[in-house]
C-alpha cells in the first residue's frame, strides 16, 4: 500500500471514530444484549440457542445498515461540501484516493465485526465464531464497497442507501430466487425459461451474501475450512468487481 491511499484509509477511520458510528454500534450490541435477556425469559426450551441465533442475525443485520448509511452519509456529504475536490487538488490519484477511501470503510467494516462478534462468545464456541466473525467482516466490506460505488455515482443520500440495501436483499435471496425459478412446478414455457436463465444470469454477477455469515454456524458449528474459503473466495471476487466498477465510474466523471 503506498502512502497516499493509507494516508486517505486513516483519515476514514478517524472519520469513522469521531462521527456516531461507534456510538450506534454500541447501541446495536446493548439492543442485542437485551433481545438476548427477553428471550432467555420467555424461551420454554433451548433458550441458548435461541439467544444466539436471533442475537447473531440483529446483529448482523445492524452491522450491514451501519456500514452502507455510515458509507454513503460521509462520501455524499464529502461531496457536498467540496472536500473532495480539495483532496484531489493535492498531489494524489483518484485510483488512490478512492481505494484509500475502500480500505478505510473496509477497515471499518472489520471493526464494527470485531465489537458484534464479542457478546456472542457468551454462546457460542470461539472457533465457530471466529468463522462467522470472518464471514461478517467480508459481507461488510463488500456493502462498504457497493456503498462508495452507488454513492460516489448517484451523490444522493437516500438513493444511493435504497441501491445498496436493494443490492443487499437481491443477494441475499438470490437462492432462493433460483430454486422457485427452477423447481418442477414452474412452467416449461418460454417466459418460464427466460425467468430461469434470468435469475441464474443475475446469480453470476451479484455477491453470495447468502453463503456468509450464517447463523447456523454458531449453532452446529463451522463449515468445513475449504468450504469457508470457497464461499470467501466468491465474495473477494464480487469485492474486486465492486471496486473496479466503482474506480473506473470515478476515474472517468468530471468534479
Amino acid at each position: 500500500m503506498n502512502g497516499p491511499t493509507a494516508t486517505v484509509a486513516l483519515y476514514v477511520l478517524i472519520e469513522a471514530r469521531r462521527s456516531a458510528l461507534p456510538w450506534l454500534a454500541a447501541v446495536s450490541v446493548v439492543a442485542a444484549l437485551a433481545l438476548a435477556g427477553f428471550l432467555s425469559q420467555v424461551a420454554i426450551t433451548e433458550a441458548a440457542t435461541l439467544q444466539l441465533s436471533a442475537s447473531a442475525a440483529l446483529l448482523r443485520a445492524c452491522a450491514v445498515f451501519l456500514v452502507a448509511t455510515h458509507v454513503v452519509a460521509s462520501v455524499v456529504r464529502e461531496a457536498n461540501d467540496k472536500g473532495q475536490e480539495l483532496a484531489l487538488a493535492l498531489p494524489i490519484s483518484r485510483p488512490a484516493w478512492y481505494l484509500g477511501k475502500l480500505l478505510g470503510f473496509s477497515a471499518a467494516g472489520a471493526l464494527i465485526a470485531t465489537l458484534f462478534a464479542l457478546p456472542l462468545l457468551a454462546w457460542a464456541k470461539p472457533s465457530d465464531l471466529a468463522a462467522w466473525w470472518l464471514g461478517l467482516a467480508a459481507e461488510a466490506a463488500a456493502i462498504a464497497a457497493a456503498a462508495l460505488l452507488f454513492a460516489s455515482a448517484l451523490r444522493q443520500t437516500v438513493a444511493a442507501i435504497a441501491a445498496v440495501l436493494a443490492l443487499y436483499l437481491l443477494a441475499r435471496s438470490m437462492a432462493a430466487i433460483q430454486a422457485i425459478a427452477g423447481s418442477p412446478l414452474a412452467s416449461d414455457s418460454a417466459a418460464g425459461q427466460a425467468a430461469r436463465w434470468l435469475a441464474d444470469g443475475l446469480a453470476l454477477l451479484l455477491p453470495r451474501l447468502d453463503a456468509l455469515p450464517r447463523g447456523d454456524w454458531l449453532v452446529y458449528g463451522a463449515p468445513p475450512v475449504a468450504d469457508l474459503a470457497l464461499a470467501l473466495a466468491g465474495l473477494a471476487i464480487s469485492f474486486v468487481l465492486l471496486a473496479a466498477a466503482g474506480l473506473f465510474d470515478f476515474s472517468r466523471r468530471n468534479l
